[in-house]
């Protein structure tokens, strides 16, 4: 027997187990028979046997059995997924926005773990632990001075609920060495990137992913903006890659009239679930902007089609990824589990955005960024490639489009502008934090106004960075100008997180010009 041809064995009995487990509590007719099932069992059993005795090297039979099923998958869609137990935490967590440990932003700075940010509510910051701090060792375990990746470190920090752990704790601020116990607790990962008022009447909200949490939060960013007199909202949904539909769902809910459709899914039965808007939105009333790339995909997709094709606010941004499939997580029991795709979703109009895949391979699926980039459509709108068969109008005559992401109604290309690239983001990021670290006292009495107004105006710290990286040339004015902002940008994450950073990136954010012009002309 050829060890390749094992993935195949082993597939098959995954199969029947997957029908043998369906067989019990649902209708016998709909499946194999009790006794075949049992009989196709057996079969599967012995082989099992015969390969774990006999085979002429040593197989584990749990990894083969995981890559049979990986490969199963394989063969249905690009996001009908295995999901191994090692990793099925870890998905949860991110899922359900939230963990249990002590709370803390990490990056391995020389030989040490180094807190960028203790999370805002959580037991580290509770317990005094602050930016800069050094965790050198966790109970017994010491964490310094030897070969640590980043992955491994939460092991050390996670566990169960109102569980203790001793750090120890050097402090380079005012270079003390101390121990602090800090008891685990629930730690939320935000979904909301920031929210913040742009100008006086235009608030912007930026979703990183569609989890548990996510409402909550944009609710509450939501009301917060409201009241200081936002009138116009941006929605930010680049670089999202979606989450859980019903969460998409209450979003658009804010936004539509009571009985609007949202989405609905079809499943293999052509049996359609719709999604209304169920009640009076926080804010119908107001203008709205979202903002879509490439890499906007699934729920985020939900959320633009659903306004687009409602003909409610302006999208803005590139072509979308175009995920239009629905999965559902089964446990497999053993600590793993599957999603498995069971509907597709169309918005309003009655469009598919799932872009083609079938023939193509994963591979090529999830390369498809490479072929926007080729035939031209990240820099102009012309490039897009659409099907007139699907084509689609709302409800006050607006032209859409099915077959392959959401299509913008304003266009904004990729900035080639940016020479940042030329440069190490890596240096950037190190430098940046170093420099603060070794000034951390002095530099937090800035505010974040003030900062983003007048930080190195005088330029000491940028030719620092020059000399630090042993830039051999002089920069072009467009490369200087880049290396500035992303450099100002670096140091106002450590000082001040996502806010500070983002708000420096954003003075010079296309897209966010292009809402700017919009407004202007609507005044």
């Amino acid at each position: 027997m050829n060890k390749e041809n094992l993935p195949l064995f082993l597939s098959i009995a995954v199969v029947f187990g997957i029908l043998i487990g369906m067989s019990f509590g649902e209708d016998a007719t709909n499946f194999l028979p009790i006794s075949k099932s049992a009989s196709q069992e057996r079969k599967i059993k012995r082989l099992i046997n015969f390969i774990e005795n006999d085979y002429v090297d040593k197989v584990s039979t749990d990894n083969l059995l995981d890559g049979a099923i990986t490969q199963m998958l394989g063969e249905l869609d690009p996001h009908s997924v295995y999901i191994p137990k090692e990793k099925l935490q870890a998905v949860k967590e991110n899922m359900q926005g939230e963990f249990v440990g002590i709370g803390v932003q990490f990056r391995m700075i020389s030989d040490s773990i180094t807190v960028v940010q203790p999370i805002k509510g959580g037991p580290s910051i509770k317990a005094g632990i602050k930016a800069g701090d050094r965790i050198l060792m966790a109970n017994k375990d010491t964490l310094f001075g030897k070969e640590i990746i980043s992955d491994a470190v939460p092991k050390y920090l996670k566990g169960a609920d109102n569980t203790e752990v001793n750090l120890k704790i050097y402090r380079k601020s005012t270079d003390s060495l101390f121990n602090v116990i800090v008891t685990r607790g629930s730690v939320n990962i935000k979904s909301v990137d920031l929210s913040y008022m742009l100008n006086d009447s235009i608030g912007y909200i930026k979703l990183d992913r569609f989890a548990r949490n996510t409402f909550t939060e944009f609710k509450t960013s939501l009301n917060i903006l409201k009241k200081k007199g936002m009138t116009d909202l941006i929605l930010d949904l680049r670089g999202n890659g979606g989450g859980f539909i019903d969460i998409a769902n209450s979003i658009v809910d804010e936004f539509l009239e009571e009985d609007k459709l949202i989405v609905f899914t079809k499943n293999n039965k052509d049996e359609i679930d719709e999604s209304f808007a169920t009640k009076k939105g926080d804010f119908e009333k107001g203008g709205l902007y979202v903002l879509i790339d490439e890499n906007s995909a699934s729920a985020s997709e939900i959320v633009a089609g659903a306004l687009q094709d409602n003909d409610k606010g302006t999208i803005i941004g590139r072509r979308s990824f175009g995920k239009g499939l629905v999965q559902i997580e089964m446990d497999l029991g053993d600590g793993s589990a599957v999603r498995l795709t069971t509907a597709r979703y169309y918005t309003p109009t009655g469009r598919s955005i799932q872009k083609p895949y079938s023939g193509n391979g994963n591979k090529n699926y999830y390369q498809e960024y490479e072929k926007r980039i080729a035939n031209g459509e990240l820099l102009s709108r012309d490039s897009i490639q659409v099907i007139d068969s699907l084509q689609f109008k709302t409800p006050k005559g607006k032209i859409v489009y099915g077959g392959g992401g959401i299509i913008p109604d304003v266009f904004v290309g990729i900035d080639t502008s940016s020479t940042l690239t030329n440069f190490n983001f890596y240096k950037i990021n190190n430098f940046a934090f170093d420099y603060v670290d070794n000034k951390r006292t002095e530099l937090e009495k800035w505010k974040i106004d003030d900062f983003i107004d007048n930080f190195d105006t005088d330029e000491t710290i940028y030719n620092a960075f020059l000399i630090a990286v042993k830039n051999q040339r002089n920069p072009t004015s467009e490369e200087k100008k880049s290396i500035k902002r992303y450099l100002n940008a670096s140091i106002a994450n450590v000082l001040f997180g996502d806010l500070g950073f983002y708000r420096i990136i954003h003075q010079e954010d296309k897209m966010l010009q292009k809402v700017l012009e919009l407004e202007s002309i609507q005044e």
